[in-house]
């Protein structure tokens, strides 16, 4: 239902781009009384319910537009609708068409940064919430030997030793925020209750210093491929959206504001192999991201026409298994 070609920005760091904000995270327990935590307040400060991207529908259709994101009426409806009430959004489809653009995009035309969590099996709190800096921590407790343990432990127990993960980052953020929690479905069934309070209240708890709460709220976007049924309790905290394959008259225009110099015809002839090839029994169906990587392909051969010779030459660009290519040879028809 749209398009989309992001490029994976790499494991748990995050992205720069946008304008400053007002606004700072708050703080409950210890910290909160001492104010060791920088650039947070006091919790029950209070905070706008949504992130304020967006003016309306329109708003969004036209904005994600200009930045090359064509969405359609239901994807627009989706992205206000997260953005007025404050909720995160899980985008749920087929890899390739578009989900983790979306929020690249949203991030563009917001004037935010975007906080990217990649996940993967085996990834754990250390790496999406927090974790304490140990080195730093021991060279403290060293070099304060004479010191009382008590006064020691308030020390490395403090913001200073504290080194944030995406999460924490993004609810920590005084600037506008897109946070992309990414392949959700492929992270163990075990970080999604690391995600529960994040997605609940925009908050996080650090035992050592007490709870974390956003009082400006990231535009967050958790995408998933449903390689796993994401637990219920996941879902229910999130609006839901479902990318598929977008229908040819959309993946003709994506393809021609990706590939400016593509002609009218090529793009049309492009689109509906696409869409044949679509229909096969593939082991992997060729994506938007694809088809805009062939389409780039024949610009670059210098093709005026898909032929079949063009074809069968430059079918590795959207097949990448070869019992795939050896299907659609034998089966395909250009007409």
């Amino acid at each position: 239902m749209n398009e989309g070609t992001g490029e994976a920005d790499g494991g748990t760091g995050e992205a720069d781009g946008g304008t400053g904000g007002t606004g700072a995270a708050s703080v409950s327990g210890r910290e909160a009384e001492s104010g060791r935590v920088r650039g947070a307040g006091v919790e029950g400060q209070s905070e706008a319910v949504g992130t304020g991207f967006f003016s309306s529908v329109d708003d969004v259709t036209a904005r994600l537009a200009e930045a090359g994101y064509l969405a359609s009426a239901a994807v627009a409806t989706t992205v206000f609708l997260a953005d007025r009430l404050g909720k995160p959004l899980l985008v749920e489809g087929p890899a390739g068409v578009g989900k983790t653009e979306l929020a690249k995009a949203v991030a563009r035309v917001g004037g935010a940064r975007l906080v990217r969590l990649q996940c993967y099996e085996g990834i754990d709190e250390s790496r999406a919430l927090y974790e304490w800096n140990h080195a730093k921590q021991l060279l403290r407790i060293t070099a304060g030997r004479d010191e009382a343990w008590d006064e020691t432990r308030t020390d490395i127990f403090s913001d200073e030793f504290l080194l944030t993960r995406p999460l924490l980052t993004a609810i920590r953020g005084d600037e506008p925020t897109v946070l992309l929690i990414d392949e959700t479905d492929k992270a163990d069934v075990e970080v999604e209750g690391l995600l529960l309070e994040v997605l609940s209240d925009f908050q996080v708890t650090v035992p050592e210093l007490g709870t974390i709460t956003a009082t400006r709220r990231p535009f967050t976007v958790l995408t998933s491929n449903a390689t796993r049924e994401l637990s219920e309790a996941l879902r229910r905290r999130c609006l839901f959206l479902h990318l598929d394959f977008p229908e040819a008259e959309l993946e003709q225009r994506i393809v021609r504001l990706r590939v400016p110099g593509l002609d009218g015809t090529l793009a049309d002839s492009l689109v509906r192999v696409v869409g044949a090839l679509r229909e096969m029994e593939l082991r992997k169906a060729p994506s938007v991201a694809e088809t805009i990587d062939w389409a780039r392909t024949l610009l670059a051969l210098g093709a005026d026409t898909l032929d079949e010779s063009v074809v069968r030459d430059s079918l590795g660009v959207i097949l990448k298994h070869q019992d795939d290519i050896e299907k659609a040879t034998r089966k395909l028809t250009l007409v």
